[in-house]
């Protein structure tokens, strides 16, 4: 089905100027991008008719994957029509005039202090943990201290008035993260001359070398999958749910084949998405 605005409103989790925010800009530029406090709130405001789309994170090429993000996927009755990858820039932010010499400490989100420690240790900067990136950016505008910067977007220190005292100094020149568009209803329209990606979860039967099996058919089909992941279903250790990625769409008679047999070896599936390949997978 076709995506209908309705809105004009894109969700996403953290304060304006999160990168969260600088993928809404640049995936959804025409959109108000709404801030939310929590990844739930984003999707239940989708799902609440108080916006149309929801953009969340889900893996990042330095610190991995985005966490509770797949777990939450299933069960948000929203579905992907789309993927967006944002270049992360991290920038040291502080108050305007302060030089670098002064700075003490630097705040931030634990994912993105992780993704600059030769910075923080060449310049002797203490690393302070934050409730998120443009958040930290609000906090230090609103502290007022010269000692204290914010590891952020250039964006976030454009809405809360801070400096750009280094830019770009995150340990990977390639850190990019991935984003997934949700909207209430899936839209398997779109065919453009470039790939297509298709999106599900699995379980898989209780019985002898059931991931194997259910996996083969997409191998003899010709199959690329470029992500599998799994992870543990109510805390349990014996019940696994699986998350896939592929190239190609469900109509297409080769992946038709593979998903029909994926269902002969497994107790529970579901289509997340399909959706246009984006440019940065590259």
């Amino acid at each position: 089905m076709q995506q209908v605005t309705t809105t004009g409103r894109i969700a996403f989790q953290g304060e304006l100027g999160a990168y969260s925010h600088e993928a809404c800009r640049q995936a959804r530029p025409d959109m108000e991008a709404v801030p939310c406090r929590t990844f739930e709130d984003a999707i239940e405001l989708v799902r609440g008719g108080e916006a149309d789309l929801a953009m969340l994170p889900v893996e990042n090429s330095t610190y991995g994957r985005v966490a509770d993000i797949h777990s939450l996927l299933p069960g948000s009755g929203l579905r992907i029509i789309d993927e967006a990858f944002v270049r992360v820039h991290i920038n040291l932010l502080a108050l305007p005039g302060t030089p670098l010499e002064q700075i003490e400490s630097a705040m931030s989100h634990t994912v993105l202090l992780g993704q600059c420690r030769g910075f923080l240790k060449t310049h002797n900067l203490r690393a302070v943990t934050g409730a998120d990136t443009a958040g930290s950016a609000k906090l230090v505008a609103e502290f007022g201290d010269p000692k204290m910067a914010a590891l952020a977007s250039e964006l976030a220190g454009e809405i809360y008035g801070l400096d750009v005292v280094a830019r770009q100094i995150e340990d990977q020149s390639n850190n990019t993260t991935r984003f997934l568009v949700m909207a209430r209803e899936a839209d398997w329209t779109r065919r453009g001359p470039g790939k297509m990606v298709t999106t599900f979860t699995f379980r898989v039967r209780n019985i002898p070398a059931a991931l194997y099996k259910a996996m083969g058919g997409f191998a003899t089909n010709g199959i690329n999958m470029t992500k599998l992941e799994s992870y543990m279903v109510g805390g349990s250790f014996i019940a696994t749910e699986f998350y896939a990625d592929i190239e190609g769409h469900p109509e297409d008679d080769n992946v038709a084949r593979a998903l029909d047999e994926l269902r002969y070896f497994t107790s529970q599936h579901e289509i997340l998405g399909v959706y246009p390949a984006h440019p940065g997978r590259g």
